[in-house]
């Protein structure tokens, strides 16, 4: 492949033996990035509503391998519904189901022992989170196929990754849901909805192309004005879960940290640079770690 692509063959995952190389690149173990973003909504709601440092750090240490699983078991499902969509796009059609060095029996095998591993998981947190953790295959089963029926898939994907938000709540409670869990999904879909966007600009003439529909062709030029709604909206929500949770006013100071971050993603960015919108798309793990610090020194 001469073109633009993100599917990275070399470091620790070049050094696995070659039998095992595709199922890491379909889980996407090469790109650790996805499984960053899906963990810090569970992060942040952890860090709000945990009882106690121990409880806390056993819940980010299962949510943490939790979100490298189901990371992987989403990037699957995604995969077999897209196997001939990827095999049109320059960036996605190394990807090992498109390329056929994985084929659909085995995917379906790989699959279903994450979900196994998934289950393992789930088991160990109360009912409460069993509950909800149950309810988001559903959104897992059913997001690639939003880009086929709406101009808004990146929704869908809010939707999908911000669920931990409300997981981390009912994993800390045992409760399902609260104002504050609420608050922060919310702030959750929009951030999402934003960093998406400048993600699918990766995209955005080959799905032209093909017909696939996102938020980056929708928007278009005015992708900037769209993000800085997007980000505020996110900042915005954070206030009254950070009431509903009582952090303090260090707390809220410290929003700067994420919100500067959030500002030079919508300063810098250029739709017409896959690399450049790469980059800035990463740069929201800096930007969930900050907000994580902003809850956590606001609590104590």
């Amino acid at each position: 492949m001469n073109g633009f692509t993100d599917i990275r063959r070399g470091g620790w995952v070049g050094q696995l033996p070659p039998a095992l190389v595709p199922y890491a690149l379909l889980a996407r173990l090469d790109r650790p990035i996805g499984a960053w973003l899906l963990f810090m909504p569970g992060l942040w709601s952890l860090c709000l509503a945990a009882r106690g440092v121990w409880q806390g750090i056993w819940l980010i240490l299962l949510f943490a391998l939790g979100a490298v699983v189901m990371r992987g078991a989403g990037c699957v499902v995604n995969d077999l519904w897209d196997r001939d969509m990827d095999a049109k796009v320059e960036r996605t059609r190394g990807r090992p189901l498109a390329s056929g060095a994985i084929h659909v029996p085995q995917a379906l095998a790989f699959l279903a022992l994450l979900c196994l591993i998934g289950l393992g998981i789930l088991l160990l947190l109360p009912w409460a989170a069993r509950i909800l953790g149950a309810a988001s295959l559903l959104l897992v089963a059913l997001y690639p196929l939003a880009k086929r029926v709406t101009w808004w898939p990146q929704i869908a994907l809010g939707f999908t990754f911000g669920w931990g938000a409300l997981l981390g709540y009912a994993a800390a409670s045992n409760h399902i849901i609260s104002w504050g869990s609420l608050f922060l999904y919310a702030a959750a879909i929009f951030w999402i909805l934003g960093f998406d966007t400048i993600y699918a600009h990766q995209d955005r003439a080959d799905d032209t192309l093909i017909g696939v529909k996102s938020t980056a062709r929708l928007f278009g030029q005015q992708t900037r004005a769209m993000l800085t709604v997007c980000y505020a909206m996110m900042l915005l929500l954070l206030l009254p879960a950070f009431a509903s949770f009582g952090i303090n006013q260090i707390g809220y100071a410290l929003l700067i940290l994420p919100a500067a971050l959030l500002g030079w993603q919508v300063w810098r960015l250029d739709i017409d640079d896959p690399a450049r919108c790469l980059a800035l798309f990463k740069l929201n793990r800096e930007v969930g770690l900050a907000l994580a610090l902003a809850i956590l020194v606001g609590r104590f």
